[in-house]
């Protein structure tokens, strides 16, 4: 039996999962655990500790079709000025909450477009959460950049404010997959965008990249990655496209009958693998690459890498603040969501409240199961005696899961009698073998392919 006929038996192909950069996932936030707990949680982030900032701006020119960010679009800056003025009034309540000494490790902005703002805005903002927020040692601040709408006085802007890591949107540079998912972008516009970053002693550059997207092809997708190869990224990620029109209402306009099937799409990543590798990189979990000397690659290596809302990172912060529409935050007892409409959420920092709307409350069964869904996506393994060390009082929880799961998998899995290894060849199953460990996982929410 061929790799792909076991892949196949397994239900790869037909599979609906999360994609698990939370557990549980968003989907099953709930509306009596947002903003009932996000005050105390913010309290109770120990003094001197160092966290990690994720600022969100839901706001394009132009909405791609592809996406199912929360975002809307815009003709002019005044909805976006507006929205920076609420972003500061919640930037001032939080760090008002948060005890003393605490320190940023971390800060990015994402959306939407964060590189629609104008210098002045922009310059405002950073302002703002500088004044607010302590720079940590060794403060790591990173962009989503689309290079279609990155001035190039914005860009020095972020460089002059110490943005030291720049992730630029790039998805396919084929015109007639372009022209499929609404994003019209040349390869000389990334060009002179990554010059522009490089110029201002930017250190490193990430790329995103789909796969699965209408009319894409191995011979088109060869020739876009040949082009980012070109451009020299040091990470690069290469996310499954989701089509999830009853989520997502742009997405209606993509021509679901010009999507690759769910093999085709497999054939695509394992071309896209065996490329970038020969090009020097390290293939880190399901969907990134990064060179060898990359902060990420050697936390791979040395078993620091995690996951979280923004994929695979070795942020090592125990604590997520998000600021802005929709955005979530992370605390050791739970997540918070802010109310997803920007009326809403402006109209919630107005009246001098926090933002939260949905959350969810972290049982020690739920921080059990997120960290052994969070080693299968990070490692392809469970490790039962790092498990051990960490939740004493659950082994036999643990090793019910492993014996489950070498059940469910008997020749995808290697198992010592206590941990559990993903097989060689079987990597692609890891979502759904973290479905397999999901407690929440039901039948009546529909998720993207596993593949």
């Amino acid at each position: 039996m061929t790799q792909i006929d076991q892949l196949r038996r397994h239900g790869l192909f037909d599979a609906k999962v999360p994609r698990y950069t939370s557990y549980p996932p968003a989907n099953h936030f709930a509306a009596d655990a947002g903003g009932l707990h996000q005050r105390e949680w913010i309290r109770a982030v120990p003094e001197g500790s160092e966290v990690s900032l994720y600022i969100h701006i839901p706001f394009c020119k132009r909405l791609c079709w592809f996406c199912a960010c929360r975002t809307q679009g815009t003709k002019t800056l005044r909805p976006v000025d507006i929205y920076v003025n609420v972003l500061l009034q919640e930037m001032a309540q939080v760090a008002q909450l948060l005890p003393r000494d605490v320190r940023i490790a971390r800060l990015h902005l994402g959306g939407g477009t964060p590189t629609i703002l104008s210098p002045r805005t922009m310059t405002r903002l950073l302002a703002g959460v500088f004044n607010s927020f302590e720079r940590a040692e060794g403060f790591e601040f990173s962009v989503e950049i689309d290079p279609t709408e990155a001035a190039p006085e914005l860009l020095q802007t972020l460089a002059d404010n110490g943005m030291n890591r720049a992730s630029i949107g790039v998805q396919d540079f084929d015109p007639k997959v372009q022209d499929a998912i609404g994003r019209a972008q040349t390869y000389a516009q990334t060009f002179d965008c990554i010059r522009i970053l490089r110029a201002a002693k930017v250190h490193s550059l990430n790329m995103d990249l789909l796969y699965g997207l209408p009319h894409q092809t191995s011979a088109s997708l060869v020739d876009t990655l040949e082009q980012v190869l070109a451009l020299q990224p040091d990470r690069l990620a290469l996310y499954g496209y989701a089509h999830v029109p009853w989520m997502s209402k742009r997405q209606v306009m993509i021509d679901g009958t010009a999507l690759p099937s769910a093999e085709a799409r497999f054939a695509l990543t394992e071309l896209a693998q065996k490329m970038l590798c020969l090009d020097g990189f390290t293939p880190i979990g399901i969907d990134h690459f990064a060179r060898p000397g990359d902060s990420l690659a050697l936390a791979a290596r040395n078993g620091g890498l995690r996951r979280n809302f923004q994929g695979y990172t070795d942020d090592r912060a125990e604590v997520l603040i998000g600021l802005g529409a929709s955005a979530i935050s992370q605390f050791p007892q739970g997540y918070v969501q802010n109310q997803s409409a920007t009326a809403a959420y402006s109209t919630a920092i107005g009246q001098g409240q926090l933002a939260g709307a949905r959350g969810h409350v972290l049982s020690d069964a739920d921080r059990l199961t997120a960290r052994m869904i969070e080693q299968l996506m990070c490692g392809f393994a469970i490790d039962a005696e790092a498990l051990a060390v960490e939740f004493p009082d659950q082994r036999a929880t643990v090793a019910g899961a492993v014996a489950a799961l070498v059940a469910a998998y008997p020749d995808a899995c290697r198992s010592d009698g206590t941990g559990v290894q993903i097989a060689d060849g079987f990597a692609p199953l890891v979502r759904v073998m973290a479905g397999h460990l999901d407690r929440y996982r039901t039948g009546q929410v529909a998720h993207s392919s596993a593949i």
